[in-house]
């Protein structure tokens, strides 16, 4: 079977006129006083959540901005993200949230490519944004400035004076529930990042069909995503789904590094131990290697979800024998928003990805579009309501990936035969080795079962004849060692013989994105430029 449907949960659909910002305060009203937020400097409760965001709107109004234009939030996970973000929304605007970690080139281009009217900024990351508004054709009317490090300048503003300054916006922007409601730019993984345009309902459908039909977060939970509020994955885990039940939100502005988690799990930050942490593997290999893990009896965690690229069995193992705790895996996109092929807290299958999330469909197909039978790998299409409407002024990458309701995700699968799906690669990484198809991700999960290897990346090089043979990256953990013969051998033990990496390298670490995906192109430009 190709192609596999869930039923859907009965979950009515937004109304036609939605506001997706409306919807979370009123799914709150009833609890003002509760925490909906923590960071680093304090709490802000529900209450006081919606009357700023409120004000936020108001003073976007204030600026003379108009209906669906955009708005750049390029801010650090602290308290008055989620109020710009929803402040935008609530205005009918369409924030623009931009990831904190790239240059000022990259945050040019999305300046020109959004045409922002306005930017909502940390202080600490106001240089980058300056220097890229000096490098930017497109003009910003106005900079508000969250938690400033240094005097502003005229055409900036401090976020708390911006929202002193207006009232409360009265009643929300009269938003449809297919209506632009923001942007999220793609990873750039494999090159340009897309801006990625979602509506009001997409956020809606996540939350209910995910944060609550799968996961059945609870109002009494604390959550704690590693992935930051500007990924898709963090904001439904740190966002969406929390606020979609009156749950609590742990936020961080620094790096996921361990120690820095760990603090959030020991409850050193805020005060509230998270019941509830959203994780992606190589956080997960890096927390499990560090010898300040916790001790089960420190933490308070009874729900732990990955994502962002598949999880090695082994990792899951492990951190279940430590915690007893599973590791719940899916796979998510920025165009799905969310996760929608998932295993279940009650049902996990390490080595695979899981079911299809109820209300998705899932569909397997070969190079010629067809179907493909159990255990053969083919792409992955994806059919649901949280897809998003278009990557903004690219038709082609547009038509490329959303195909007539289904959305072409771009991974190879095999759908197994007690209909849970393993990950089998990006469509680009897959290896042909002797006429076969060899997954990347299938070498790397059998290499870091070694105890010595922290992480490892597969590309394709070819031999002296011109054909293709597997190499391996392999970094090793701190004060471990192993031998590029040793390490060739425990996969030959383990997997069919051709799939043994011909040559290793050893690596300090792995080139990745910013959601910690590992770009396997930069690894075969590098093998490129060392012939």
């Amino acid at each position: 079977m190709s192609i596999e449907s869930t039923p859907d949960l009965q979950v009515p659909p937004p109304g036609e006129r939605f506001n997706f910002a409306q919807h979370l305060i009123e799914c709150n009203a009833a609890r003002p006083d509760k925490a909906a937020f923590i960071d680093d400097l304090g709490t802000l409760s529900y209450g006081a959540l919606e009357e700023r965001v409120r004000r936020v709107a108001a003073g976007l109004r204030a600026l003379g901005l108009k209906r669906e234009e955009r708005v750049l939030l390029l801010m650090h996970d602290c308290n008055d993200w989620p109020v710009s973000f929803l402040g935008a929304m609530y205005a009918g605007l369409v924030p623009v949230a931009v990831n904190t970690l790239l240059t000022a080139d990259d945050y040019a281009y999305m300046l020109e490519h959004s045409r922002a009217q306005a930017a909502l900024v940390s202080g600490a990351l106001l240089p980058a944004l300056t220097a890229a508004m000096v490098k930017s054709d497109h003009e910003v009317q106005k900079v508000i400035v969250s938690r400033p490090v240094a005097p502003l300048h005229p055409a900036e503003v401090e976020f708390e004076t911006f929202l002193q300054s207006q009232a409360p916006l009265a009643k929300p922007a009269t938003t449809a529930r297919d209506d632009a409601g923001f942007w999220l730019y793609s990873s750039g993984s494999t090159g340009r990042p897309k801006g990625t345009v979602h509506s009001h309902a997409n956020p809606y459908w996540t939350a209910e069909l995910y944060g609550k039909g799968v996961l059945a977060l609870r109002e009494d939970d604390v959550c704690f995503s590693a992935a930051k509020l500007f990924f898709a994955y963090g904001l439904g885990n740190g966002l969406s789904f929390p606020m979609s039940v009156g749950a609590t939100t742990l936020l961080m502005a620094e790096r996921p590094t361990p120690d820095a988690t760990f603090k959030r799990w020991l409850g050193q930050v805020g005060g509230a131990k998270p019941t509830v942490f959203f994780g992606a593997p190589t956080g997960f290999a890096g927390m499990l290697a560090s010898p300040k893990l916790p001790a089960q009896s420190e933490v308070a965690m009874r729900l732990v979800s990955s994502a962002g690229e598949a999880l090695p069995a082994e990792l899951g193992e492990r951190f279940k024998r430590h915690f007893g705790v599973d590791i719940v895996d899916g796979i998510g996109s920025t165009e799905m928003l969310h996760i929608f092929l998932s295993n279940r807290p009650e049902r996990v299958r390490y080595g695979t990805t899981g079911w299809p999330v109820p209300g998705y469909e899932i569909a397997l197909r070969g190079e010629d579009g067809g179907p493909v039978p159990d255990g053969e790998p083919g792409d992955l299409y994806i059919h649901g309501p949280s897809a998003a409407m278009m990557y903004w002024a690219n038709q082609t990458k547009t038509r490329e990936t959303f195909q007539g309701g289904w959305t072409k995700s771009g991974d190879k699968y095999v759908r197994n035969a007690d209909g849970s799906y393993t990950y089998s690669g990006r469509s680009d990484d897959m290896l042909k080795v002797s006429g076969i198809y060899v997954s990347p991700f299938e070498v790397e999960a059998t290499l870091v079962q070694h105890p010595a290897v922290l992480e490892a990346a597969v590309i394709g090089v070819p031999d002296a004849e011109g054909l293709t043979k597997t190499k391996a990256f392999v970094v090793l953990k701190d004060g471990a060692e192993a031998s590029e013969d040793e390490l060739k051998q425990f996969v030959k033990d383990r997997l069919a013989p051709y799939k043994y990496p011909r040559v290793i390298e050893f690596l300090r670490d792995l080139p990745k994105t910013a959601t910690g995906k590992i770009q396997r192109f930069k690894l075969r430009e590098k093998e490129a430029t060392s012939k």
